[in-house]
């Protein structure tokens, strides 16, 4: 499953959570046994009944918003038992049998569902012997209108009329409410899928179509091919007027599908997923072993995904797949590019291997985002993704550097715990520490152990030492005893840097500490560390595996840098004198240790353990031909400063100053439209620069952009988003009732959708209400609805936490059920306002369960070092401005 990231002065979010349920205890953490075996791995259910088969039939009713279902499910008893239980939510059992494998019946259970723990129980009047059995079952479910189970979404057809597709997500814990199930990752079984639909419309599964059967009355009965063993939360099933466009790729058909009319915005995500079938096939050592690899396109929003990698049928969002020419840019294209590298990894890392259960989860989302960057320096070093990893590492220290943070792998025992997992800390820590791992063991080393692991464990599930292992073997380094390290436990280690030079060379003093933000005093934890030093401007450099404290030899007296090339996760301090050789000399290091040096910089800054002048100066002196993407992060140290002057008019007059000198030169530069000639990622730079200045006020970028406004279609479409943003930012009433206007009359779902979130941006008090009063209507759509309320949320986040509390049932109704617990934690991460510490905590006791209250904490915990920031770092920045002259 694909979390998105947008670029820093654009921030990220699109994260994952699932359905919240009070389900069982677990029984403990299997990430550090040596193999998965039913008896150590983490269960909700009684373990004397194991799935081997599925065969499913699904009759959807997409009017009436239900199914029926039938399942008849191979079964192994390997312990005498009278009741058999397995998952079901929000599915009513009309009858149940259980017969032996030749069809002898075993018994007519009698059943039990438990909605609280999401499961139905059989119990039969005598034990069940052990053995194989098939257990038949008769059932219906709902189709839901969010993006859990089995969902419909809605949308204009390109003829006017109203279309309605359905399409399944199951992760982690949805499967459940499509057929009754044993909906846990390390029960893996094989399905045969049928199912009756329209006649004329397309049913698309994991597996390819093998008949289908006209049933009269304009019905057919549709069967698909039998799986592969996989766990539940990857089967796949859709449902609509979809078109769809194949290529092959070696025995492999490569598809996409998307809704009638759309099929050439398809086009580059086809390409693309050609292009990477046969270099991932080689990577892993393991060929893709299903024959289609369908990608499939659907209208709407979530706020907390974008793509779904089911086994065969990849899920997405469109904004995810789609390339709309009205909006096309290189930002959207890599967006396109990286979502479905990230799908396609999962493929291996996760359907053909599978965690044994959710504590491990990041062995399908750590190394997914990690393959995704792989992939993109393969295929498209033009865009830097050593850079772009850069944003992914900072994103992951963002949630780390708090007390509410939690280890990449930490024990799960409920469906929530395990819907709340899915964050920053397992998708990008996860990334970031395997980055960290391969350039410590070798990528060619890294690369054998990986193929190792999945040869061994192919169609199996694994804990994290299992791979460990492999790596251990292939590299002949301690990988396991570092990887333990970052992944076990939680925080960012702190590196501090003393340098001196010596008789013509340098003596690097390297001690080890804990970056924090809020926990200061305590006891550091302690890591083993790779530690990569290097010479600004020169080619000397040194390594080691710090341990507390250390020292390191490197020839010459030039600044050094201590985690030269970036691929550390930690922090570096480095004494006064040698940071300041560092920033004269920042024109002369390569972008990647810019981009590092100004990121530690930011942190250290916010955090007391350094001037915020450091990070000032660097921003300031940063060369006029920096790299597009270090000046994007540039511009998102100015624009992060701004919210803590909206109440400052003297501070935010002196930040817009500077932001005008320091950026509007770059822009003037750079131009409003693309040149033929300039690199792949200056529309991003441009799009930013845009958009910060924007933001802040600065009256050329904006009467510029309303200028160009009053003819939208002579946009380029590079810069149509981060236009229509300014003019949203600053509209007076007549511009919102404009944007407003063309939102209604968009004709594409994907611009349609962000045209109404922009809605939300306006900085007027009185049109963000009526934002959110849209927002309550059924003009937008259901999907897009929460995306104009978190929209206003980064905007006027104190006033939008009161809205949804005062309609509290109508908002939540348009949420996704899978991240409930999560959406109104967010709506306030821009927040500086002590009241907001108590309204969290008055909702979290209100309206969450006591296991549920990690993204209140983890926000609570933002505010409160926003107001800290705000009360001691501040006034340094006011003084550097005005001593600066701005």
């Amino acid at each position: 499953m694909k979390r998105t990231y947008r670029r820093f002065a654009l921030a990220l979010l699109a994260s994952v959570a699932l359905p919240m349920s009070a389900g069982a205890q677990g029984v403990g953490n299997a990430s550090t046994t040596k193999g998965a075996t039913a008896e150590t791995v983490t269960t909700q259910l009684p373990r004397a009944v194991r799935p081997s088969h599925y065969d499913l039939t699904i009759t959807p009713d997409a009017q009436a918003m239900t199914f029926e279902g039938q399942a008849a499910i191979t079964i192994d008893v390997v312990e005498a038992t009278r009741t058999i239980t397995l998952h079901a939510a929000d599915l009513a059992i009309a009858k149940a049998a259980l017969t032996t494998k030749t069809g002898r019946k075993a018994g007519a259970p009698t059943v039990t569902l438990d909605t609280k723990a999401q499961t139905a129980t059989f119990t039969f009047t005598k034990p069940v012997a052990p053995g194989s059995y098939v257990l038949s079952i008769d059932y219906a479910g709902k189709i839901n209108t969010q993006a859990f189970g089995l969902f419909a979404l809605d949308y204009k057809a390109a003829d006017g009329s109203q279309k309605r597709a359905l399409f399944t997500q199951f992760e982690n814990s949805d499967a459940r409410r499509f057929m009754p199930s044993w909906d846990e990752p390390f029960y893996k079984a094989t399905f045969s899928l049928k199912t009756i639909v329209p006649t004329d419309e397309v049913a698309v599964g994991n597996l390819p179509v093998e008949s289908r059967k006209d049933l009269g009355q304009g019905k057919t009965l549709v069967t698909f091919g039998t799986s592969p063993r996989m766990s539940t939360y990857l089967l796949f099933f859709s449902l609509g007027d979809f078109e769809r466009k194949t290529v092959m790729v070696g025995d492999t058909e490569v598809g996409v599908l998307t809704k009638r009319g759309d099929l050439a915005q398809a086009d580059y995500a086809l390409k693309a997923s050609a292009d990477m079938l046969p270099w991932m096939n080689e990577y892993f050592g393991e060929k893709y072993p299903l024959p289609k690899l369908d990608h499939i396109a659907a209208p709407g929003r979530s706020q907390f995904f974008s793509a779904m990698e089911n086994w065969g049928g990849i899920f997405y969002f469109e904004n995810a797949m789609l390339l709309d020419p009205k909006i096309a840019s290189n930002s959207l294209r890599e967006r396109i590019f990286t979502v479905v590298a990230h799908e396609m990894a999962h493929q291996w890392f996760g359907d053909l291997v599978t965690m044994s259960w959710w504590d491990d989860l990041w062995l399908n989302e750590g190394f997914a985002s990690w393959l995704e960057s792989r992939a993109t320096e393969k295929f498209h070093p033009e865009w830097h993704p050593e850079l772009t990893a850069l944003g992914s590492r900072e994103s992951a220290m963002g949630q780390d550097a708090y007390v509410t943070t939690h280890p990449v792998i930490h024990p799960i025992k409920t469906v929530e715990e395990a819907s709340q997992a899915f964050d920053s800390i397992t998708y990008s820590k996860g990334e970031a520490v395997i980055r960290m791992l391969e350039a410590y063991a070798g990528s060619d080393e890294w690369r054998a152990g990986v193929q190792a692991y999945m040869k061994r464990y192919s169609h199996s599930n694994t804990v994290t030492d299992d791979l460990w292992r492999e790596i251990d073997k292939a590299s002949g380094k301690p990988i396991s005893e570092i990887a333990h390290d970052f992944t076990l436990q939680p925080g960012i280690p702190l590196v501090k840097v003393t340098a001196t030079c010596n008789a013509g060379s340098t003596a690097v003093a390297l001690e080890q500490g804990e970056f924090t933000r809020d926990r200061a005093g305590k006891q550091p934890l302690a890591w083993r560390v790779p530690v990569r030093v290097a010479q600004v401007g020169g080619t000397a450099q040194a390594e080691t595996l710090l341990q507390g404290k250390g020292a390191l030899q490197v020839a010459g007296c030039s600044p050094v840098i201590v985690n030269a090339g970036q691929t550390g996760y930690y922090r570096v301090l480095y004494d006064p004198r040698t940071f300041a050789g560092i920033a004269k000399n920042i024109a002369t290091v390569k972008p990647v240790d810019q981009l590092g040096i100004l990121n530690d910089a930011v942190a250290l800054g916010y955090a007391g353990n350094q001037p915020m002048a450091d990070m000032l100066d660097l921003v300031k002196n940063l060369p006029a031909d920096a790299s597009p993407q270090v000046m994007e992060r540039a511009a998102s140290v100015i624009s992060g400063l701004a919210p803590y002057a909206e109440a400052n008019p003297k501070r935010k007059a002196a930040l817009t100053r500077f932001a005008t000198a320091r950026l509007l030169p770059v822009l003037k530069g750079l131009g409003w439209t693309p040149k033929a000639d300039e690199p792949a990622t200056a529309g991003e730079l441009r799009a930013t620069l845009i958009e910060v200045l924007g933001d802040l006020g600065e009256k050329t970028v904006v009467a510029e952009a309303r200028r160009r406004f009053a003819d939208p279609a002579a946009i380029d479409p590079s810069v149509k988003v981060a236009i229509l943003g300014v003019v949203a930012k600053n509209a007076d009433a007549a511009t919102w009732d404009a944007l407003h206007a063309m939102a209604k009359d968009e004709t594409s779902a994907q611009v349609r959708t962000t045209l109404y979130s922009l809605l939300g941006r306006a900085a007027d008090p009185a049109l963000a209400d009526k934002a959110l009063a849209l927002s309550l209507t059924d003009e937008p759509g259901l999907t897009t609805s929460p995306v104009i309320v978190s929209s206003v949320g980064a905007e006027h986040p104190e006033r939008t936490f009161d809205f949804v509390m005062a309609n509290y049932d109508a908002v939540m109704g348009r949420v996704d059920v899978s991240g409930a617990t999560r959406y109104v934690a967010r709506l306030s991460a821009t927040s500086a306002d002590p009241a907001m510490v108590g309204k969290l905590d008055a909702y979290a006791k209100q309206r969450l369960a006591a296991g549920s209250r990690r993204p209140v904490d983890e926000a609570i915990a933002k505010i409160q070092d926003r107001i800290k920031v705000a009360q001691t770092r501040l006034p340094e920045v006011d003084a550097w401005l005005a001593k600066a002259g701005y």
